[in-house]
């Protein structure tokens, strides 16, 4: 009996090393599969992002340290020079300067507008419902609507800005034909394009608010301007945070008001950043110049987004 029950015990033991293995090896090939399916899920999309997203902007590093003109073969490696040759062009100086101007200008009017528009639609006026579609219209017209519509706009002759001139004696300014006053002409185009949407997150973001921290403050006397001033603005600074990142970037890479408007003249004097990239390349035919724009482009869009969540991180205040 003895030998009949350590027989079987042996048997046991050696079943049981037998089976931790296949329990393991099972896990294993799950894993495997679970794995493999992960990838096969996401590789469309992981696919398609890596081709038309991280590739061309490595490429785009490369043209710029090369000199083609569109017509040889092969582009011509030049080193840095192209990035050195920006430093003394004027041209690219000027399209700084206007760029900084068009996207500070309509980056922060939009920001205060909307704060402003926000607020009144949210106290439930009358015809709010309608205003606010109204508002929110440009935001879905093309760049390119927009611009033919100030155009008609801007007109000195039969535009509404002669009419407004004239209300108080002064005569409609040559918005697009004159250099002092084309970058203007492009800003306020793009800053009513966009107004509409920042008012709407505006909206949304007042209408979350929590009405029990405006009920305490009014119960410490806090009201109107004041309220706003202290408790509105700091609870929406995560909006803020987020249309002004927004914002900064698609003003530096708009284009098509200022293709439609005055395709960056008269000369350079409504030339933005990203105006300059589609003429140094299509115009003057200097892809290795026109790269290097865009990739100095994206590294200042880099940088002000990392500084803009730095301060973020300071000054925001989530609930």
């Amino acid at each position: 009996m003895s030998t009949l029950a350590a027989e079987r015990g042996r048997a046991g033991a050696e079943s049981v090393r037998l089976g931790a293995p296949t329990r393991r090896t099972r896990r294993r090939r799950n894993n495997l599969r679970n794995a493999l399916l992960f990838g096969a899920l996401i590789a469309p999309n992981l696919i398609v992002i890596l081709v038309f997203s991280y590739w061309p902007t490595i490429y785009n590093v490369y043209l710029s340290l090369t000199k083609w003109d569109l017509v040889d073969p092969q582009p011509t490696f030049v080193g840095l020079r192209n990035y050195l040759s920006m430093i003394t062009d004027t041209r690219f100086h000027s399209a700084l300067v206007n760029t900084a101007i068009f996207t500070g200008i309509s980056t922060v009017g939009s920001l205060v507008g909307g704060i402003l528009m926000g607020l009144l639609l949210a106290a439930k006026l009358r015809f709010s419902g309608f205003v606010r579609t109204i508002a929110f219209a440009p935001h879905l017209l093309p760049g390119a609507a927009i611009g033919v519509l100030w155009l008609f706009i801007f007109d000195p002759t039969y535009g509404l800005s002669r009419v407004a001139f004239e209300l108080v004696g002064m005569d409609s300014p040559r918005w697009t034909t004159t250099s002092d006053w084309s970058v203007w002409a492009i800003t306020l185009a793009y800053l009513w394009q966009r107004l509409g949407f920042v008012t709407i997150i505006y909206y949304t973001a007042i209408l979350d608010l929590p009405k029990d921290v405006y009920e305490a403050a009014s119960l410490d006397g806090a009201s109107g301007w004041r309220l706003h001033l202290n408790l509105t603005l700091p609870l929406l600074s995560p909006a803020t945070l987020f249309l002004s990142i927004t914002g900064l970037i698609g003003a530096a890479q708009a284009f098509d008001i200022i293709a439609t408007l005055t395709e960056g003249g008269p000369g350079d004097s409504s030339t933005t950043l990203s105006w300059l990239i589609y003429a140094t390349a299509f115009r003057d035919f200097d892809i290795g110049m026109s790269a290097a724009s865009a990739t100095l482009m994206f590294l200042l869009l880099l940088a002000l987004t990392v500084i803009q969540l730095r301060i973020g991180d300071r000054t925001v205040h989530y609930q």
